[in-house]
């Protein structure tokens, strides 16, 4: 059984948010923005509302978007090199209020047929990334590498391998969501320990959805017991948003109770409680 842990992604930043995260007995947060919000985030606010509710600032998930702006695996110099310093920027940002462990995704998507461009993507990521190992650990924080889908490097157990070769600070964030072929379960243990936090979300194994567990195909007991196979120190964290997605139309929208029931469920090995819904997709 681990902590319960829920990203701020959909979600608005305010203290009543964190009162019901606490209240559901939910206690760690990744705080994750709008893409277009982060520079006008009131850092220190957030610092302020997580300590009066005594919820924890677990960790930080970088912008990624829009591609055109913003990717560390881009072969083109100035959106590389603008790419890393924005980023580095913002692990200091949120070095400030006291978050240490950073998740960055890979880069842009691409057409993965073309083989020279995925050896061209891995390498320039894998640089990327010690790069930011570096300004990371000068922080006192580790960069956490994402797995990805197949649109992007970084989708199953080598690639990510690849992409944490080039410094031995690297560690991986694993999410649920993304893993289209191959074991998840496997995919927990060979990382074992490298494994510093997660992403929890269901999907159909065709395209990503950030569905709750129970409502995709996730074998979520295999997946469970990975983790306690491997000695996770971090919180069960879920990567979902309260309101239904494009690709789900819920009775109602999610609440923190919903999550902090959904993990018990888990870890107790019992029947999900299934809101009623239809599948848009």
């Amino acid at each position: 059984m681990f902590r319960i842990g829920l990203s701020s992604s959909g979600k608005e930043l305010c203290p009543q948010l964190f009162e019901n995260y606490k209240k559901a007995g939910i206690d760690a947060m990744e705080l994750d923005c709008a893409f277009d919000s982060y520079d006008a985030l009131d850092y220190k606010d957030v610092r302020r509302m997580a300590d009066a509710s005594g919820v924890e600032l677990w960790s930080f998930h970088l912008p990624f978007r829009p591609f055109d702006t913003l990717d560390i695996s881009s072969s083109n110099k100035e959106i590389r090199e603008h790419s890393l310093k924005y980023t580095g920027e913002l692990f200091k940002k949120a070095a400030d209020i006291g978050i240490d462990k950073y998740v960055v995704h890979s880069g842009a998507t691409f057409k993965r047929v073309y083989t020279e461009l995925l050896e061209e993507r891995l390498k320039i990521a894998s640089e990327s990334y010690a790069y930011l190992a570096e300004i990371a650990g000068k922080l006192g924080g580790v960069v956490a590498v994402e797995n990805l889908p197949p649109v992007c490097v970084g989708t199953d157990i080598c690639e990510i391998e690849r992409l944490i070769s080039l410094d031995e600070r690297l560690r991986v964030c694993f999410d649920t969501n993304h893993m289209y072929s191959g074991d998840p379960a496997d995919f927990i243990r060979h990382f074992g320990e490298k494994i510093i936090t997660m992403h929890v979300s269901d999907f159909d194994h065709i395209k990503e959805r950030h569905w709750l567990p129970g409502e995709g195909k996730n074998d979520w007991q295999s997946i469970y017991k990975a983790f306690c196979d491997i000695n996770y120190k971090g919180p069960w964290l879920y990567e979902v948003q309260f309101i239904s997605l494009p690709t789900i139309k819920r009775e109602r929208d999610l609440t923190c109770e919903d999550f902090a029931r959904n993990a018990r469920e888990i870890f107790e090995n019992n029947p999900f409680t299934i809101i009623p819904s239809e599948k848009l997709v």
